[in-house]
């Protein structure tokens, strides 16, 4: 079933005079705050609906943590990395790419957790 589940991470942008507005193109803004410790929050316009993933890689390339996989309807999202890796675990201190992928749509950007 299409439950609120699948979006539990999701927290809709909204702004009080774009609220009904969708992106008209895609966008992967810069995480804020950034460098961070312990979490840090990854923002993104999608035009259109289709699948989406939003990965945190290492800088040799290995996947730390999916922060979403599946099903995303148009809009703007931000969402949140707390800084672990797929077995709850925290990651050491460092650079990390997060990686978006929609369709065409591929974009990389690198963000710095301190401790």
């Amino acid at each position: 079933s299409m439950g609120t589940s699948s979006f539990a991470y999701f927290e809709t942008v909204t702004d009080a005079q774009d609220n009904e507005e969708t992106p008209t193109e895609f966008a992967l803004k810069q995480n804020y705050p950034n460098p961070f410790n312990p979490s840090t929050t990854i923002a993104f316009d999608l035009p259109q609906d289709g699948n989406l993933k939003l990965i945190v890689y290492n800088l040799l390339g290995q996947r730390v943590k999916t922060l979403y996989s599946g099903f995303q309807l148009a809009g703007s999202y931000r969402m949140n990395w707390d800084g672990k890796n797929e077995l709850g675990q925290q990651v050491a201190s460092g650079v990390y790419l997060y990686r978006v992928e929609a369709g065409a749509f591929v974009k990389t950007k690198k963000m710095m957790l301190i401790k």
